[in-house]
């Protein structure tokens, strides 16, 4: 039998070209016992034309190929050739497909993922077929431009509950059977099975639930109203926006256990990282990032599961859409006012730095010639610039032609598939702007844009502004002009005038008087690098935290940002400017941005060796200020982040481990399982704890994030046999989930422990591939991401990567990720270099 083929372009559309396909019946046993489930499908499909008898395939990876019938006729399951299974002769008109297997359930989160908690011993199963892991569950013409309505039964143990796109309900034999669906892909089907804890309602006449494993059901419970609520407003919010009302039965959200993504947007049941479910403390911030992710995957109900892509080319138009109209409309809709900020803190950078990477592409991209090519373009390229690109094309078109023509598009394309011409053809009925263009200028292009502001003293000695363009994109921007008031000891800065400007300029921009800042991008309504002139670089550096506006903030940090990533500005340089201006700081996403880069990237990669303690000190004195600033209680959720962060930089192990044998930081918070786990894993990394204190402490918490905490710690010890250990448990046994696999990936590789890991680098490259092509595509890009050794910042560890892209043989997935991870650390190098 040959390797699994993966689906191309021109087969899709071939294969498109000559079936429809109008139903399929599916029969899963979930009751066979803990390696395989039984899977039934019967699909009813018709061929086009009148032409000579047509050959085809249909996709399936099963355990067992039982039999299968064409039209009463049985196939031999011996054709089947890796995954496909191969229809000849097929004529003209109607054909009913029938095919009974044994399917694998899944420990790496594609397909059925199997997941027993070790709380409570319950076993819970959910489907993730995204791309092409259909095949793994039913039989299928595994392709989004083939839809077709479902009808599903499941047998599921007793006591299970399971959840579908439509309502389900229980039968008189002991089976659940889901309401048919309207016309879907097959990629979009979805089932979760198991005793899950349920809170129900209806809002608008429509069923809502929530789900979670039982163990997490009082979590959940603290949570559901604000859940909820955030649902109904969100899916009101909607409803004002298009005119297409809910297209589905029900909507149901299901938090399910080792998710490899955020969620995914099922109709009528999306699933969500159960971390979601929070069992310690968060911060505001996090409850927001769970509210955009709830808004994200509603507006897939209707740009992804209504309206769905014709082929993987156009995976932007879901992402981008989504992800723009989650940050919008949850900031219209709920007490989140402010998600701009964090997504240009946070999520923005991860398209900035996607894109200045070899991998990069065009947010529209026009060579998605498989599958596996079409899996590589979910990254910071198709959600963040893709999404910062719409924002600016609202910016520039306006909000009512915007929603004119996604409303004309929805309208059209109703329960079927369109393309990204479809989409500006619509976009440009709705205005007399040369949308074409646009789309050029900013989806078929790579890159980030870079605008630099000139300023020139007039003979009447007012001053103009110019702004120089690196690259090519017209941009529609503010600027910000602001003044320092002499009178004010506090460093504040006053915004005088906000101009909007086109780029590129036609005039010189008068500004007056020579202001203290000029800000490009004030509002951050395009996707661009910006400098800043002599003079509004000594203001930033003296007043940052003097800025009245959070996302103007946003902006100057992520302009320090760039400019240590490009090497013009030196990382103690941000660190000092982190020192200076976070103590003062009150938008806690700034915060958390600003030393989630201070901590990963300034101290742990772009540092030299000699220079990361004194660093370390230097974060370690911030988030000491930071939680002497919060000990009246009237900031938790800034406290909390001082406190995470001051552990995660600790270099001598007495104040933290005191906290922890106290079971709380003086003056609060008490440490919860998320804290006592994190202290537990950076006294491992500084050799203070051992595996009994480990063992001890998973006996306190065995619940599933304290079996990866364990994991996480373990790996992390400074010994010998612990990283032999954690190291063949991550590439020689196959045993670890996906998300074990990646709770010891992340204790492995430490800064302090250079000389003990020296072995491991020489190590990674083989070891990766193989287990790569063993594991396949969601545990090659745990490896490549999380198991890569990112602390080994030298022309040796960069040599060995590039011999290994150079002559290893690799899966896409990890040849994808370590093309960006020896980008990353070939730019720590310059970055250190000066």
């Amino acid at each position: 039998m040959s390797l699994m083929s993966v689906l191309t372009r021109d087969e899709a559309h071939a294969r498109a070209r000559l079936l429809d396909v109008h139903r399929y019946e599916i029969a899963l046993d979930l009751t066979r016992g803990d390696e395989t489930f039984d899977s039934r499908t019967v699909i009813r499909f018709t061929v086009r034309g009148k032409k000579k008898a047509a050959d085809t395939f249909v996709e399936l990876k099963p355990a067992e190929l039982r039999s299968v019938t064409l039209d009463g006729e049985p196939l031999d399951p011996e054709t089947l050739d890796g995954n496909r299974l191969p229809l000849k002769g097929l004529t003209a008109g109607a054909h009913e497909l029938r095919v009974d297997a044994a399917m694998r359930y899944s420990r790496t989160g594609e397909g059925m993922h199997r997941f027993t908690d070790p709380t409570d011993g319950e076993t819970y199963v959910y489907t993730q077929l995204f791309m092409d892991d259909v095949q793994r569950v039913f039989a299928a013409f595994d392709q989004p431009d083939l839809k077709a309505v479902f009808d599903l039964t499941v047998t599921a143990p007793e006591g299970w509950t399971v959840l579908a796109n439509g309502v389900t309900a229980p039968q008189d034999d002991g089976t659940w059977r889901a309401a048919t669906t309207p016309l879907i892909s097959t990629y979009l089907v979805a089932v979760a099975a198991g005793p899950w804890h349920s809170v129900r309602t209806e809002h608008r006449g429509l069923p809502f639930g929530i789900h979670c494993r039982r163990s997490l059901a009082p979590h959940l419970d603290t949570d559901a109203d604000e859940i909820l609520t955030i649902t109904r407003a969100l899916y009101d919010r909607y409803h004002e926006k298009f005119e297409e009302p809910y297209p589905f039965d029900s909507y149901d959200q299901a938090f399910v256990p080792e998710f490899n993504a955020g969620a995914m947007e099922n109709p009528g049941l999306v699933t969500f990282r159960d971390e979601f479910v929070y069992r310690s403390a968060v911060t505001d911030t996090e409850r927001q990032t769970r509210a955009m992710v709830i808004a994200h995957e509603m507006a897939h109900m209707w740009f992804g599961d209504l309206v769905t892509l014709k082929w993987w080319d156009d995976i932007w138009l879901n992402e981008s859409f989504a992800e723009y109209m989650g940050y919008q409309t949850l900031t219209e809709a709920s007490r989140f006012t402010d998600t701009w900020v964090d997504f240009g803190i946070a999520r923005k950078a991860w398209g900035y730095d996607a894109d200045q990477r070899p991998s990069t592409h065009p947010v529209a991209p026009e060579n998605v010639d498989d599958t596996a090519a079409a899996l590589l373009n979910f990254d910071g390229i198709s959600y963040a610039k893709g999404a910062s690109a719409l924002r600016q094309l609202v910016a520039w078109l306006g909000e009512k032609d915007f929603l004119a023509g996604i409303n004309a598009h929805f309208t059209r394309h109703r329960f079927g598939n369109a393309t990204l011409a479809d989409f500006i053809d619509n976009l440009a009925g709705a205005t007399e702007r040369d949308v074409h263009a646009w789309a050029d200028a900013w989806l078929r292009s790579t890159g980030v844009d870079t605008l630099t502001p000139k300023v020139a003293r007039a003979a009447d000695g007012t001053h103009t502004l110019t702004v120089d363009r690196t690259g090519s994109r017209p941009h529609h921007i503010a600027v910000g002009v602001y003044d320092r008031d002499p009178g004010d000891d506090q460093g504040h800065l006053t915004l005088r005038d906000r101009v909007e400007l086109d780029i590129p300029q036609t005039t010189d921009q008068p500004i007056g008087k020579r202001p203290a800042l000029l800000l490009l991008n004030d509002g951050d309504l395009t996707y661009a690098k910006v400098r800043f002139d002599p003079d509004s670089f000594a203001a930033v550096t003296a007043h940052l935290s003097g800025l009245p506006d959070p996302l103007t903030r946003a902006v100057v940090w992520n302009a320090l940002r760039d400019a240590v990533r490009d090497a013009e500005l030196p990382p103690t340089a941000y660190l000092e400017a982190a020192r200076t201006h976070l103590p003062r700081e009150t938008d806690l996403a700034v915060v958390q941005g600003v030393l989630a880069f201070a901590t990963t990237q300034v101290a742990d990669r772009f540092l030299a060796p000699e220079q990361r303690a004194a660093g370390l000190a230097t974060l370690g004195s911030l988030c000491r200020d930071l939680i002497r600033r919060t000990e009246d209680g009237d900031n938790p959720g800034l406290r909390l982040t001082a406190v995470r962060h001051f552990i995660d930089v600790a270099a001598h192990p007495e104040t933290i481990a005191a906290w922890l044998a106290d079971g709380t930081v003086p003056g609060g918070p008490e440490l919860d399982p998320e804290l006592r786990w994190r202290v537990l894993g950076r006294l491992a990394v500084l050799g203070a704890v051992d595996a009994a204190e480990i063992a001890a402490e998973l006996e306190r918490d065995p619940s599933a994030s304290g079996q990866e905490g364990a994991a996480r710690c373990r790996a992390a010890l400074p010994e010998a046999e612990a990283k032999r250990a954690a190291w063949e448990a991550m590439f020689t046994g196959d045993d670890l989930s996906n998300y074990l696999f990646t709770a010891t990936a992340q204790g492995f590789w430490q800064p302090e422990q250079a000389e003990l890991l020296g072995e491991y680098v020489e190590r990674y490259w083989a070891d990766a591939s193989s287990l790569a092509a063993r594991r396949g595509p969601a545990i090659a890009e745990a490896a490549g991401r999380w198991a890569f050794p990112a602390y080994a910042v030298d022309p040796e560890t960069l040599g060995l990567g590039e011999r290994c892209l150079r002559d290893g043989e690799l899966i896409p997935a990890l040849r994808r990720k370590l093309v960006d991870q020896l980008d990353d650390l070939a730019r720590a190098l310059r970055v250190r270099e000066g």
